[in-house]
């Protein structure tokens, strides 16, 4: 096994214009392993690395002090199509009042990818816990998913300028809206609604951001969501009750007429993340597989998994199963789509996969970063 030491801050050249760029946010703050989320007293700060897979190993680079969270979800970071821009969210701050919990913050990052050294040159005031973001293939345009305020909103992005334009309120704080994906053409959206249980349909119309009346049913928790490359399908991963329940991915056909909830797949237990891959070939999960239960219970495993799924048709199928770190928070494709890449929150490393066809592989690279590794996110060509 291979091991790439990032303990060391090592700052490296700037992004090049052949960049296969993949961002990981690295929460110091709050900690998963004990079986509950724990926050850190004199946490230090927290970090981003940037992942280059123009070579492989990646060329790696870790920015300080670029504030994020385990609680966001694993897609509350996203790169402009052009790799020049990340927006980074800040969704939860220790709670100065009450030592060992936290409170919602309302920061979004933007990070400049072409200065060397990558630079954050501006901070943009969100509504309450800004989770999930999506920004559309031609770069002008991103939504945030705030959780706890129950809405989206709509940022505009005109060069290295990123404002909020609007927010709209899509169901009560406390349902959770954790996620928003947006469609390839850009003219509509869906959004996870956790605890409605349900996705949440988002119109977008001569710039203007609207919430249909349709929602989706889900199976268990909807957490992160995605829409495939051609705009066919809108899935999400959702939790249920716990290990060793099984958990399913809910397939939303968006071609039917009406779209609709259209299948369940089974994928394991507690699904964390997923991805699509950039052809749209596989689908990718990551499970918590009992991991993340606390040391002294029964049922924990010692690893996480990584599920693969294919389409076979309109129908997702389970082709493959792996074995992954403990309390795997985030999953990625490289951006050329030939590799995988999965967080594991306490042993604070990247394992690194390897895409052949239908068929991945451990490469048994890890690469080890300065903090828990809590979100993650590659760039979306056009």
């Amino acid at each position: 096994m291979r091991s790439l030491s990032g303990i060391t801050l090592v700052l490296l050249a700037a992004v090049s214009a052949h960049a296969q760029l993949v961002l990981s946010g690295n929460e110091n703050k709050i900690d998963l392993s004990s079986g509950t989320a724990v926050v850190l007293p004199d946490a230090q700060p927290d970090t981003l690395t940037i992942l280059d897979f123009s070579t492989f190993p990646p060329k790696v680079t870790h920015l300080e002090n670029i504030r994020n969270s385990v609680i966001g979800p694993p897609s509350n970071i996203a790169i402009t199509p052009d790799e020049t821009l990340a927006l980074i969210a800040s969704s939860t701050l220790p709670d100065p009042a009450n030592p060992g919990k936290w409170i919602p913050d309302d920061v979004i990052h933007v990070l400049d990818l072409a200065l060397d050294p990558p630079k954050v040159i501006a901070e943009i005031k969100a509504e309450k816990q800004p989770s999930g973001i999506s920004i559309a293939r031609d770069g002008s345009f991103a939504l945030v998913a705030n959780r706890a305020a129950g809405t989206v909103s709509l940022l505009s992005i005109a060069g290295k300028k990123v404002e909020i334009k609007q927010s709209v309120k899509v169901c009560e704080p406390e349902d959770n809206i954790a996620d928003v994906t947006l469609a390839p053409d850009g003219t509509f959206a869906v959004a996870s609604v956790c605890k409605g249980h349900y996705l949440a349909l988002l119109e977008i119309k001569d710039g203007v951001l609207g919430v249909s009346e349709r929602k989706f049913s889900t199976c268990g928790e909807p957490y992160r969501c995605v829409i495939t490359p051609n705009g066919a399908y809108a899935m999400t991963a959702g939790s249920g009750k716990g290990y060793p329940d099984e958990d399913t991915i809910t397939v939303v056909d968006l071609k039917a007429n009406p779209p609709r909830t259209a299948d369940y797949v089974r994928i394991g237990s507690g699904p964390e993340s997923m991805e699509v891959s950039p052809d749209g070939r596989l689908v990718v999960a990551v499970l918590m597989n009992g991991s993340n239960l606390a040391p002294d219970s029964p049922l924990r495993n010692e690893h996480g998994q990584l599920t693969v799924l294919a389409f076979r048709g309109k129908r997702l199928e389970v082709i493959q199963k792996l074995d992954a770190g403990a309390i795997p928070e985030g999953v990625a494709f490289s951006p050329d789509g030939k590799y995988i890449i999965v967080q594991c929150h306490p042993s604070r490393e990247l394992w690194l996969y390897e895409v052949n066809g239908e068929t991945v592989r451990d490469t048994g690279t890890r690469i080890s970063v300065p903090g828990m590794p809590s979100s993650l996110r590659a760039a979306e060509k056009p």
